[in-house]
């Protein structure tokens, strides 16, 4: 897979290349190295530059920055994090799959969770100057449209009156893995803050 024409593909011109994709056939774990590990480390890296380097103004207090250590091991459990919450997404479309008069298929799934959170991971660049952090967010909803897109190109052979139904089922569960992930992390570095206080 040429990664570059992948992405350029799927952000700019999504709907011929959900035909192409509907048609790849390969393992989940090529879909995970070939994209979504080298992907889904870029909001990671950013973060980790951006908070360590950069930092963050804080009204009244100034410029914070994020230690090296903290921050590292911040990147690789966000990181982790991401990698597992698109498998757990792709699981869930799959399962989900009968409820909504769908072909159940886990390249199907997969792809559709994989390739609709690339601008969510493409955005995450913004990370590296910590105020721009705020746009990631806003661009990363253009995946709720790419997954639309996806199943209309008939990716889970979803009936055309229950794509709706079923995207927004995805979208519910796509934001209840990143809240989770979000909990997560912050329960692991407050633990932290207090084991490092007493």
């Amino acid at each position: 897979m040429d990664l570059k024409a992948r992405v350029q593909g799927i952000l700019l011109k999504p709907k011929e290349e959900w035909e192409k994709i509907k048609e790849e056939t390969y393992p989940v774990q090529q879909l995970f190295s070939s994209y979504v590990l080298i992907l889904a480390a870029i909001p990671a890296v950013a973060q980790f530059i951006g908070n360590w380097l950069i930092g963050q103004r804080i009204p009244f207090y100034g410029t914070y920055r994020q230690g090296f250590g903290s921050g590292l091991l911040r990147a690789i459990l966000f990181y982790g994090m991401m990698l597992l919450s698109v498998y757990v997404l792709g699981l869930i479309i799959n399962a989900l799959a009968g409820s909504f008069a769908s072909r159940q298929d886990q390249l199907s799934a997969m792809k559709l969770a994989v390739y609709g959170q690339t601008p969510m991971w493409i955005a995450g660049a913004l990370y590296i100057i910590p105020a721009l952090g705020v746009l990631a967010p806003l661009i990363s909803l253009y995946g709720i449209y790419l997954m639309y897109l996806g199943l209309a190109a008939g990716l889970m052979e979803t009936p055309k009156d229950k794509v709706i139904t079923y995207l927004v089922v995805i979208i519910v569960v796509s934001f209840v893995l990143m809240f989770a992930i979000s909990i997560a992390l912050s329960a692991v570095f407050a633990v932290g803050v207090g084991i490092s206080a007493i």
